[in-house]
């Protein structure tokens, strides 16, 4: 019998469901799962079926019948003395989404939100962001931000632009959301990209945001381009935005093809 770990909640949650699907079929859909969700990666073997039908109490008949729907599907592949191995390779696919809807919720997120300063200044960014925009030494306009509402802190953005700079009246940029900045100064965006993941708050954010330090926090970074061509693009604006999940929730609704 496999003691694997990662099946564990699989198996507590297949004793404790009363489903009239078939044993099969809900052994087939737990593996399944398990795959496209990389908790069982490509190349790797999985548990044989005497090990499963021990694991998930069927029978051997029933664990050999949810793999072969499986190898069917071509998630695995069976091969005669050397087992049972996932070939569904995971690949994660980035979330497309029109410019103009993304836009628009980032503006009127500003718009509901109050922002609060905490940095405001031209100067070069680190090195890392530099060489993503194609930067030497020269200075960008810096943005560091707190967004509340209702008295409640819910986001830290960190923002480095290039192509602008800075207003005369840097408080602006409490009520005045930046992309109305940039297309009063000049600056057109045609493509964002978006990466979410997760983050644990530095001393730093957690006095920003008044958690506690290590409490969990959702990262977004932001890259905004601008078109230079037909195959041209720079990279004008990045921005990580730190969010305390007790006070944020970030969801989209996406149309299936």
């Amino acid at each position: 019998m496999t003691s694997d770990a990662r099946f564990q909640p699989y198996v507590l949650a297949a004793r404790q469901s009363d489903s009239p699907t078939p044993l099969y079929h809900q052994l087939y859909s737990i593996l399944k799962s398990m795959i496209v969700e990389d908790v069982l990666s490509y190349g790797e073997r999985v548990p044989t079926e005497s090990e499963l039908a021990d694991l998930f109490s069927v029978s051997r008949i029933t664990s050999k019948r949810a793999l072969d729907e499986l190898a069917a599907e071509g998630f695995v592949e069976r091969r005669r003395g050397r087992g049972t191995h996932v070939t569904y390779q995971y690949t994660p696919r980035p979330v497309q989404a029109p410019l103009i809807g993304m836009l628009q919720e980032i503006e009127s997120m500003a718009r509901n939100s109050r922002a609060i300063i905490l940095e405001s200044e031209m100067k070069a960014p680190p090195g890392d962001i530099r060489g993503e925009m194609g930067l030497n030494h020269e200075s960008v306009l810096h943005l560091r931000r707190v967004r509340e509402r209702d008295g409640l802190k819910f986001g830290l953005y960190t923002s480095w632009t290039a192509g602008v700079t800075m207003p005369s009246d840097p408080s602006i940029f409490e009520t005045t959301p930046r992309l109305s900045f940039f297309r009063e100064n000049g600056l057109e965006l045609s493509h964002v990209t978006q990466t979410i993941t997760a983050k644990l708050a530095t001393h730093s954010s957690a006095t920003a945001l008044d958690v506690a330090v290590g409490s969990p926090l959702l990262s977004l970074t932001r890259r905004s381009y601008q078109q230079r061509g037909a195959e041209e693009k720079a990279l004008m604006d990045w921005m990580e935005v730190l969010y305390n999940p007790e006070h944020f929730q970030y969801s989209m609704e996406l149309k299936l093809d």
